[in-house]
C-alpha cells in the first residue's frame, strides 16, 4: 500500500523547499511533486486529495495549510520574486506562461493573472490584487474603491471557466470583508475544475463577463489554430477591439470635416475640444478615454507628446510632496511662485535639477546640482503607469487657425495609432534623454494654493516608434 504525506507534512516540505531554494510557492509545489516521482503538482494533488479524503480530518491543519498572506500571487508578483534571487532552473510551465502572455499581448487582449493556493481553493477566497483591481476598473467590470464592506454589499457577476473543449458556467463573487481592513476579495465558483494550487490563471473580461483560462496549462498559440472554446473567445475579443478603434477612427474623420472651436486656451485646448465632441467628460482618472483607447491630441507644430503624468514615490523621496519641491527650487513669476521646467538626464536645467538613473535599484532619481536628492520614481511605478495608460492610443494632430473674433479653431488632420508599449525600453529611453519630464507646479499669489499639473513625462513624436511597436498612420482629411 502506498504511503502518502499528510497535509501537515506537505505544508512543512513546501516551506522548506521555498526557503532552501529561494523559489516561489508555485515552483516549490512543482519541485516537491517531481521529488515524489510525479509529473506535476496538478496530477499529484489529485492523488493526495483522494488519500486525504479517506483520512480523519485534522481541524487545526485545514485552516493553516498556507499563511493567509500567501492566498494569491499575481503574475507580476511572481516575476518580482525572480528579480530578487539568483537564477534558478525554471519549470516548463513558466515558459508556457510567458508564451501565453506574449500571445495575449499580440492580440491586444486586456488580461490580469492571479495564482491560487490550496488555502485559497479550499476556503473559496482569493485576494483581489492591485493588478486584478486595475484590470476590473479598466474594463468597467467592478470598482472596489467605491464598494462598501460586508457580505450585504457583495457583488455577484457572471463568469465562465474555459478549457479548449469546455465552457463551464461560474460566477464571480466580489466583496470587501469587515475584517482585515476590508481588503478586496474575490471568488470564482468551480475554480478547482480548471485550476490547481500554484497555477497561473488569466482573467479576460468580455461583454461584462469574466472568462478564466489556465495559462499554466493551455497553449494559446496552438489553440488559435483551430476552433475551440478559448480561440472563439480570443477571436471575438480581438474583433471587438478592432471594432472600437475602427469606430473611433470613423468618428474622427467625420469631426475633421469641419473646424472645431476651442473652448479654452493653452496646451490642453486641442484635446479638450475633441473630447467634448466625442462626449468624453473631463476628469482626473488615470484610465484611458474611449473604450480602453487613450486619446492624446496636440497642435501640429508641437513636437513633444505627453506620455503620462506621475508624481514621485513620496515614501522614499526626500521631498514628501510637490509643494516642498516648489519651495526649494521654484522662482517668482509675476504674482505667482512657480517651478515650470524640463528635467533630463542629459543636462542640468536653469533651476539646478537633473535626472540620474540608478541601475542598481532600477530607480529614476531627481537631483539638485549633484548635491541633493530631490525625489525618486521606482522603475516599476513608471512602467506600470505606461502600461496602464497606453494599451492602445490615438495620437491626434491638429492644425490651428483663428476666426474673425480671434478664437482658435482646430482642424484634426492626422492620427498615429499605437498598441502595447515596449515596457523594457522605458527606463533606457529616459536614461538616454529621449524621454524627459516637465514640472508644472505653481503657488497662486492670491490664494496661496499649490497646483500640480504634472510631472509630465514626454517624448518627441518622431521617437514614438522606439516605445511603441509598429505605429499605424492615418490621414483624417
Amino acid at each position: 500500500m502506498n504511503s502518502y504525506p499528510s497535509q501537515r507534512a506537505v505544508k512543512r516540505k513546501i516551506k522548506q523547499i521555498k526557503k532552501e531554494l529561494s523559489v516561489s510557492i508555485a515552483e516549490a509545489y512543482e519541485i516537491f511533486s517531481k521529488r515524489e516521482n510525479n509529473s506535476s503538482w496538478r496530477e499529484y494533488k489529485k492523488i493526495l486529495e483522494t488519500y486525504w479524503a479517506s483520512e480523519i480530518p485534522i481541524p487545526e491543519v485545514s485552516n493553516t495549510f498556507i499563511d493567509d498572506n500567501d492566498i494569491c500571487l499575481t503574475g507580476n508578483d511572481y516575476e518580482s520574486l525572480d528579480l530578487e534571487r539568483s537564477e534558478q532552473p525554471k519549470p516548463e510551465f513558466k515558459k508556457l506562461l510567458t508564451k501565453n502572455k506574449e500571445q495575449l499581448t499580440k492580440l491586444a487582449v486586456e488580461f490580469s493573472i492571479f495564482e491560487p493556493t490550496i488555502t485559497g481553493l479550499k476556503k473559496s477566497i482569493l485576494d483581489s490584487t492591485h493588478t486584478v483591481r486595475t484590470h476590473f476598473e479598466l474594463e468597467q467590470f467592478h470598482k472596489y474603491s467605491t464598494q462598501l464592506k460586508g457580505p450585504e454589499n457583495k457583488v455577484v457577476k457572471r463568469a465562465f471557466l474555459l478549457t479548449q473543449d469546455k465552457k463551464i458556467k461560474s460566477r464571480a463573487s466580489l466583496y470587501r470583508p469587515n475584517t482585515k481592513n476590508g481588503d478586496p476579495r474575490m471568488w470564482f465558483r468551480s475554480l478547482a475544475e480548471i485550476s490547481s494550487a500554484g497555477d497561473q490563471i488569466g482573467i479576460v473580461i468580455f461583454d461584462d463577463d469574466a472568462y478564466l483560462i489556465n495559462l499554466s496549462y493551455e497553449d494559446l498559440a496552438k489553440l488559435l489554430k483551430y476552433e475551440n472554446q478559448i480561440s472563439s473567445l480570443l477571436q471575438l475579443y480581438s474583433a471587438k477591439t478592432r471594432s472600437h478603434s475602427e469606430t473611433l477612427l470613423a468618428k474622427l474623420k467625420e469631426i475633421a470635416k469641419h473646424p472645431v472651436i476651442a473652448q479654452k486656451t493653452g496646451d490642453t485646448a486641442v484635446g479638450h475640444a475633441l473630447e467634448a465632441i466625442l462626449g468624453i467628460e473631463a476628469n482626473s482618472s488615470k484610465m484611458p478615454d474611449y473604450n480602453g483607447i487613450e486619446i492624446k491630441s496636440g497642435r501640429g507644430g508641437k513636437n513633444r507628446n505627453t506620455i503620462f503624468a506621475q508624481v514621485a514615490d513620496w515614501s522614499i523621496s526626500p521631498c514628501k510632496k510637490s509643494a516642498e519641491i516648489l519651495d526649494k527650487y521654484g522662482y517668482d513669476r509675476g504674482n505667482d511662485f512657480r517651478l515650470y521646467c524640463t528635467v533630463s538626464t542629459q543636462r542640468t536645467n536653469s533651476q539646478g535639477l537633473h535626472f540620474k538613473y540608478n541601475r542598481q535599484y532600477d530607480c529614476l532619481e531627481e537631483w539638485y546640482k549633484d548635491r541633493e536628492l530631490v525625489a525618486v520614481w521606482p522603475g516599476l511605478l513608471l512602467r506600470s503607469r505606461l502600461n496602464e495608460k497606453h494599451k492602445e492610443t490615438f495620437w491626434v494632430e491638429a492644425e490651428t487657425s483663428k476666426n474673425k473674433d480671434g478664437v482658435e479653431l482646430f482642424i484634426y488632420k492626422k492620427v498615429l495609432h499605437t498598441r502595447k508599449p515596449i515596457l523594457s525600453q522605458l527606463m533606457p529611453l529616459i536614461e538616454s534623454g529621449i524621454i524627459t519630464m516637465d514640472h508644472l507646479i505653481k503657488r497662486n499669489g492670491v490664494t496661496g494654493r499649490v497646483s500640480e499639473k504634472g510631472p509630465l513625462f514626454k517624448i518627441d513624436k518622431k521617437n514614438l516608434n522606439l516605445l511603441f511597436p509598429e505605429p499605424t498612420k492615418y490621414k483624417l482629411t
